[in-house]
């Protein structure tokens, strides 16, 4: 069902839990969705001794992709007109990441009913790892 700016506000949020204890094989089946097979995000050996991090971590877009989700569950689908993040804090894996959208504003925009949103993805431990925008379109 898509959102309704009659039921919300300013102010609402909406969080979910968008995956819990990642693992490395989710690593590398979105390396071979993504068509993204850079070592950072499969070789412990490279990422070590090469890049000099302490391990392998996702791909940057798996994280915008789980907050997409988060994203599509609360304003519904095919709704969204616009949509940007910054990546932040490396996603490890054993991370669980819970996304959160903040309404910061309802108006209109070339004659539909619009919700402007804030987000923000954190790990575990509270620590932010994806923030961004978002625009979808609203039920009146």
């Amino acid at each position: 069902m898509a959102l309704s700016a009659s039921k919300i506000k300013v102010g609402d949020t909406h969080e979910e839990v968008v995956i819990e204890d990642l693992s490395r094989t989710q690593l590398v089946m979105y390396a071979g969705t993504s068509g993204d097979y850079n070592p950072l995000h499969s070789d412990d050996l490279y990422t070590k001794e090469i890049a000099g991090y302490p391990g392998v971590f996702a791909h940057g877009m798996l994280s915008m992709g789980l907050t997409g989700k988060m994203l599509t569950n609360y304003v519904g689908d095919g709704r969204l007109k616009k949509y940007g993040v910054r990546f932040t804090n490396q996603v490890w894996p054993g991370d669980s990441l819970t996304a959160k959208a903040t309404v910061v504003d309802i108006r209109e925009e070339d004659g539909d009913k619009v919700v402007d949103l804030e987000l923000a993805t954190v790990n575990q431990d509270g620590k932010t790892v994806v923030t961004g925008t978002a625009t979808a379109r609203v039920d009146a």
